[in-house]
């Protein structure tokens, strides 16, 4: 009977982290852990974030997102004006052949705007992202009340 629980254990152990580790491929690009923090039940905008890595010899370029949950999405990141950080709107963000471009806090994420529904910690919600090469990719995104450790670098990779 002692061996069977053990069994047990191990493929509900290995069944956890396969659920909780989302990582997603198309064509030259990979994606790993889209993440979102957790946000109070009337809040109106939220932030997605992830790491875009790209495996191919030519660029790749983000071109926008799109989630059933927001109005719009949109890509921004903060730059630095003076003393004070400032967000702003890109139009696009290039992910470079052999690198990789790390949506983080501080730095390049996207921007849900006009949120129709809030997930709570523990949830899951669908974003597409839009590439000029590898096409339309769909996500999940946890909501998540810290990232995984070892997802995010703070900064952009160039």
């Amino acid at each position: 009977m002692a061996p069977l629980r053990i069994l047990f254990a191990s493929v509900m152990l290995l069944g956890s982290a396969a659920v909780s580790a989302h990582d997603y491929h198309g064509g030259d690009l990979d994606i790993a852990h889209p993440w979102s923090r957790p946000l109070p039940p009337v809040a109106t905008t939220g932030v997605a974030y992830l790491t875009v890595t790209n495996k191919g010899e030519t660029d790749d370029v983000l071109l926008s997102a799109d989630s059933p949950i927001a109005e719009k999405v949109e890509i921004h990141t903060h730059i630095k004006d003076g003393d004070v950080m400032k967000m702003r709107q890109l139009n696009e963000l290039v992910i470079p052949a052999g690198g990789e471009q790390t949506l983080a806090p501080g730095g390049h994420h996207l921007m849900l705007m006009g949120l129709k529904q809030v997930s709570a910690a523990g949830e899951r919600f669908p974003l597409t992202l839009h590439f000029k090469e590898a096409g339309d990719l769909e996500v999940e995104v946890a909501v998540d009340a810290e990232p995984a450790k070892a997802q995010g670098h703070g900064h952009d990779q160039h």
